[in-house]
């Protein structure tokens, strides 16, 4: 794993953006956090755009309620924020039988996805084709995968590195589950956290 030195944040990217990324992170609406953080669902979007500064006492409150400590607010990353512990791994809530693990930390405008995957036997994701990169490797199981013209069944400890563009697919043509480490790019996720409600 490569380490790099954090960047200064960008211009614009403030408390509001934070509060607003770890929401969509764990998928709530304005009123489910203000109804956990005992805040007003307009008072948060407001907070959100940076039309208000939220006081320390509901500061408190958003850690509490978004899982996280006072300094994730703050410009430094802590170990929490760039942490994931293998008992707190937070879950894509996805209508799918798939299980979808979120790796990734709570970097503002990330520009990948670090996902662990459980794909139950028989599953088949359809063809996909999209602009990117993206890497899998097989922690446990065996996986029917293709990219292209090449078609081959990945085991514990093969990993795959191709152009996303390439129409790509895999199935679970066995009868256990499959545990998938998947790191892709663009951040697809993140994409769909920094849209609108």
């Amino acid at each position: 794993m490569s380490t790099v030195a954090p960047r200064k944040r960008k211009p614009g990217i403030g408390m509001g953006a934070r509060i607003q990324h770890r929401r969509k992170q764990l998928g709530l609406t304005l009123s489910e956090l203000g109804a956990r953080a005992g805040l007003s669902a307009p008072f948060l979007s407001q907070a959100e755009r940076n039309q208000t500064v939220p006081s320390i006492m509901s500061l408190m409150a958003l850690a509490k309620a978004l899982k996280v400590d006072l300094q994730y607010f703050l410009e430094s990353p802590t170990e929490r924020s760039i942490v994931c512990r293998a008992k707190e791994r937070p879950r894509i809530r996805i209508n799918s039988p798939v299980t979808f693990y979120d790796l990734s930390s709570s970097l503002i405008h990330r520009m990948m996805d670090a996902i662990l995957m459980e794909i139950p036997p028989g599953h088949a994701f359809p063809t996909d084709q999209r602009d990117g990169e993206e890497f899998v490797m097989v922690l446990k199981g065996r996986i029917h995968t293709r990219v292209g013209e090449i078609e081959t069944v990945l085991g514990p400890g093969d990993s795959m590195h191709f152009n996303s563009q390439s129409p790509h697919s895999s199935r679970n043509d066995t009868h256990s589950t499959v545990v998938l480490l998947y790191v892709g790019t663009p951040s697809v996720i993140g994409e769909e956290r920094r849209a609108d409600d």
